[in-house]
């Protein structure tokens, strides 16, 4: 039996089959527990109750609108271009999905361990942005074509900030592979070796900038009912527009897992002598999106021009003048190696 797994063809097939599902199944059916938290999240700020009728405290609110979503109508748009109209929310979806493939969450638990992780990562976000521009052409609407334009230059802006970000964490670690980028942050200090530390301004560039690029408050300019119907998704309907939010809430939760392993350590222990494991990188997770959640909940959304000027005017130049600040910083030992992890 293990030769057939291991050997043929057939065995491997279904052996990649299972990792994917082993992976994409338990983070979908996660998702709708996420989107209850982040209801009740925002219910508790607001003191309302929020989801409370569907199941016990709620908890089937979730799967009771995904049942809802499935059982409506398909409205297609009188002349819409059908086949880009039905391909554009499968690419959102699909792309957020796939760059799953390099997520690690745990010493050796990823699906494809490769060296140029980040690079992969970068290329499938970059092509997110297509399903989101084919969504507003081929709805033939001026209101959604505007919102999917908006959407595009706002990720697109914000992606040269995340990178830039990026950098610094491999300048640090020598490697774009997740797994080196954990294992730099391991050492005798607890939660003190992560690099939320060294790099922690830009932590907080880098939560923001994801806060943009995945179009969540206060930066949801395109989607932004008072403003544009709705933005790039207003034509869409039933299982179309599902497909559209599930992608944009994946997209959401790797944001959360590329905080906790490029700046908490992953599934490193924050505590000496605890043991390390997925339950760490889980916990991690859940509080970067505990604070995603909180700041939807309590802060007022950007004018564009704002969005735009804080981007390009505020973000790149520091995330510029950081990476010059590493790569000395690196070069030179300075801080007692805390920026050159390969070296330690």
């Amino acid at each position: 039996m293990a030769e057939f797994f291991s050997n043929t063809t057939a065995g491997i097939l279904i052996v990649v089959v299972a990792q994917i599902l082993l992976v994409v199944v338990p983070l979908l059916v996660a998702l709708a527990f996420l989107m209850y938290a982040d209801r009740k999240i925002w219910a508790a700020v607001q003191m309302r109750r929020g989801p409370n009728v569907v199941g016990v405290y709620g908890l089937l609110q979730s799967f009771a609108d995904f049942l809802k979503y499935i059982v409506k109508e398909i409205v297609v748009p009188a002349g819409a271009d059908r086949a880009v109209y039905f391909l554009a929310p499968m690419i959102s979806l699909v792309m957020a999905l796939v760059a799953w493939a390099v997520i690690p969450f745990n010493d050796g638990w990823v699906l494809a361990d490769i060296n140029v992780a980040i690079l992969y990562v970068f290329a499938i976000s970059s092509l997110e942005v297509y399903g989101i521009i084919m969504g507003g052409w081929a709805s033939n609407s001026k209101y959604p074509f505007l919102g999917s334009l908006r959407s595009a230059a706002q990720m697109i802006s914000y992606e040269v900030s995340i990178g830039l970000i990026i950098i610094g964490v491999i300048i640090s670690t020598g490697s774009m592979n997740f797994g080196d980028i954990v294992k730099a942050q391991d050492g005798n200090l607890g939660l003190f070796n992560w690099y939320w530390l060294p790099h922690l301004p830009m932590l907080f560039l880098f939560f923001i900038s994801a806060l943009a690029e995945t179009n969540r408050p206060p930066f949801d300019l395109p989607e932004a009912e008072s403003e544009l119907v709705a933005g790039y998704q207003v034509e869409y309907s039933s299982t179309p527009f599902l497909l559209f939010m599930i992608g944009e809430l994946v997209a959401v939760v790797l944001m959360c897992a590329l905080v906790s392993l490029l700046f908490f350590g992953g599934w490193l222990s924050p505590i000496p002598g605890l043991p390390d494991g997925i339950l760490w990188m889980v916990m991690k997770m859940l509080l970067v999106f505990f604070v995603f959640s909180m700041v939807k909940a309590i802060t007022p959304r950007y004018r564009y021009d704002q969005l735009m000027r804080l981007g390009w005017k505020v973000f790149l130049p520091m995330s510029l003048f950081w990476v010059v600040f590493v790569s000395f910083a690196a070069k030179f030992g300075w801080f007692w190696g805390a920026f050159a992890r390969w070296g330690m």
